[in-house]
């Protein structure tokens, strides 16, 4: 049965797994099917971005143990997986200066395409050539909003986008979005005037049905983006400026964990499975795929 839409998944700050978004990604399925929906029809694609740092993080703290008298080391191990990764993401926009130098901006870039290349090559696989490219929803955490709203800016926003030629791969066809514990917030300190990726996504209507009515595709294409009040690093978006108001469909604050967790700084890692966050998820994407 050919795919009829794709979701990518990115994690966030930690290091995280391959196959992070496998219990999600299986809640995801179940829901769609008791909703009536076909979950056949859905292709998932996690990025997996987490080996571009990891190594170094662990050998970093490793070499500053080793030695030395360090306290909390389980925390400092989360300061190391967490924080550092926001640290070294960012794109000096200059060549490196020595073989040993890598630009993390570039290299976690090129983990999200190659995750958006390969989710496409799967949809495509079973379907008629001819066919338009399918609409796509990004189900993104913590840091991960930050990249990949940075990539789709790169790719498709920009002055000068760094175009793939292809309109799956460059975001044309994004028809839904769910941020949670979204950060995006602490990183517009360094930006005199905001301004967010385009969403609604212009000429979304061309990876729809022909006659798909314009208000249906309205109300089904949303940004969503879910926050714990209790979650420090979580924030919402709408109240940010104007321009985020306009284009982030709601903020909802969420209680995300356990009993023990849902209450603390702790939530941040305790979204991902969390009721308040794939039912709505599921929503969405059950919102477009019924659409196909």
């Amino acid at each position: 049965m050919p795919f009829k839409m794709g979701v990518l998944l990115i994690h966030g700050m930690g290091n995280q797994e391959r196959g992070y978004a496998a219990p999600m990604i299986e809640e995801l399925k179940g829901r769609v099917r008791r909703k009536g929906g076909d979950d056949h029809q859905i292709a998932f694609q996690e990025v997996w971005w987490a080996p571009v740092l990891a190594d170094k993080e662990e050998t970093l703290l490793r070499n500053m143990a080793d030695g030395n008298d360090l306290e909390w080391m389980p925390l400092r191990r989360f300061v190391m997986h967490s924080l550092a990764d926001a640290i070294a993401y960012q794109d000096t926009n200059r060549p490196p200066t020595s073989p040993d130098q890598i630009n993390v901006y570039r290299q976690v870039h090129r983990r999200i395409g190659e995750a958006v290349r390969t989710l496409r090559e799967r949809i495509r696989a079973g379907a008629d050539p001819a066919a338009p490219e399918v609409p796509l929803v990004v189900i993104a955490h913590s840091l991960g909003c930050h990249m990949i709203s940075n990539y789709i800016w790169d790719v498709r926003d920009s002055d000068k986008p760094q175009s793939t030629g292809n309109p799956f791969e460059d975001f044309q066809t994004l028809a839904g979005i769910v941020m949670f514990g979204c950060n995006i917030p602490l990183f517009t300190l360094a930006y005199t005037s905001l301004q967010p990726i385009r969403f609604p996504t212009p000429n979304l209507k061309a990876y729809f049905p022909k006659g798909t009515p314009a208000k249906d595709i309205e109300n089904a294409a949303q940004w969503i983006n879910l926050y714990d009040p209790d979650d420090v690093l979580g924030y919402p978006l709408r109240s940010l400026d104007p321009k985020f108001a306009k284009a982030v469909t709601k903020d909802v604050a969420v209680d995300a964990g356990p009993l023990l967790r849902a209450w603390n700084p702790l939530s941040h890692t305790e979204y991902w499975t969390d009721d308040d966050v794939t039912r709505p998820t599921a929503e969405l994407i059950h919102g477009v795929l019924k659409l196909l």
